[in-house]
């Protein structure tokens, strides 16, 4: 399946809105401006622009900790999205989630989770209510690879498969669990083999390369919309920042990162699609100063909306 040519340029578009995104975040938390922490997802954004992609409008993402980009490519709104993680009333969760609990129902957007491995078993309650309503939408359900060793991931993966849930498990493996690195936990190269144990299909992918992308979720999607249940989609990627924001990274190798940064997906995408004769380097240019104007104003937005009333601080609290 490959990516209708019509959407090329509205994919740039959105890996571009996602890089923007996070590089303001970059520089606002470094500043002190941003209340608790954030947790960026530059260098990933194939990962989310590609597998949102092969959705329709209706279907569903549960995200993770790491989740601006899932958020940003299932369609939310950079303003709004800027509002929460400032705290401001105007943000999707009235200023009360932050980051890490982005949830917008009526665009399909189930909840960022800030516990590891957290989200695979809502994804899996999500996709069970489409079953029994026989609805035909499908969950995408993030995770990073240091989810893949928690219970919940086993648990709620064996049972999606026995009951043959629409699910897609999309493991974006960046090669390091918070500052572990994968290959100190897990003695496997490639974490999709797993996906034998369960009786679903495995597959792994270039997480940098969109096309890759989107080409592995589109089968899966359909695969989950058919009724033959469950996929796990592994994308290797990288993170290039810290776990979080003022994480240092030491245990990083500096020629690893310089080596990754190298395999930018976004200066990649760009330059296929000038190759395919869809996008030329100035209309790319106008998208990326469009995207740096849009998420100014976003956070010009958010500065200029009101905290939420103290009165208001038990309401929509459920735990």
């Amino acid at each position: 399946m490959e990516i209708p040519r019509d959407r090329l340029t509205d994919l740039y578009r959105i890996m571009v809105r996602i890089r923007k995104f996070e590089e303001l975040l970059v520089n606002e938390f470094a500043a002190g401006r941003i209340p608790g922490t954030v947790h960026l997802y530059m260098g990933e954004e194939a990962v989310a622009t590609g597998a949102c992609a092969a959705l329709q409008p209706d279907d569903y993402i549960i995200s993770t900790h790491r989740g601006h980009g899932h958020l940003i490519a299932k369609g939310a709104r950079t303003d709004r999205m800027m509002a929460e993680i400032y705290g401001r009333e105007t943000g999707y969760c009235k200023g009360k989630g932050g980051s890490m609990h982005i949830a917008d129902i009526d665009l399909g957007i189930l909840g960022a989770n800030g516990i590891v491995g957290g989200g695979v078993c809502i994804a899996g309650g999500a996709a069970l209510s489409a079953k029994m309503r026989s609805s035909g939408q499908v969950v995408i359900c993030f995770l990073g690879d240091g989810a893949t060793n928690e219970g919940a991931f086993h648990e709620g993966v064996n049972l999606a498969s026995v009951w043959k849930l629409p699910v897609v498990y999309v493991v974006e493996n960046n090669l390091y669990a918070e500052k572990t690195r994968i290959t100190d936990t897990t003695r496997i190269a490639d974490l999709a083999s797993r996906a034998a144990a369960y009786g679903l299909p495995g597959v792994v992918v270039d997480g940098n390369d969109i096309t890759a992308v989107y080409e592995a979720a589109a089968q899966a999607v359909a695969r989950a919309r058919r009724g033959d249940g469950p996929t796990i989609v592994e994308c290797k990627t990288y993170r290039w920042r810290g776990h979080y924001e003022g994480d240092n990274q030491g245990y990083k190798p500096k020629e690893e990162v310089e080596e990754w940064k190298a395999k930018d997906p976004i200066p990649r995408f760009r330059q296929h699609l000038a190759r395919i004769g869809i996008m030329s380097p100035e209309q790319a240019d106008r998208i990326d100063l469009e995207m740096s104007q849009e998420i100014a104003a976003a956070l010009k937005f958010a500065m200029d909306s009101p905290f939420p009333d103290p009165r208001e601080a038990e309401e929509d609290v459920f735990a």
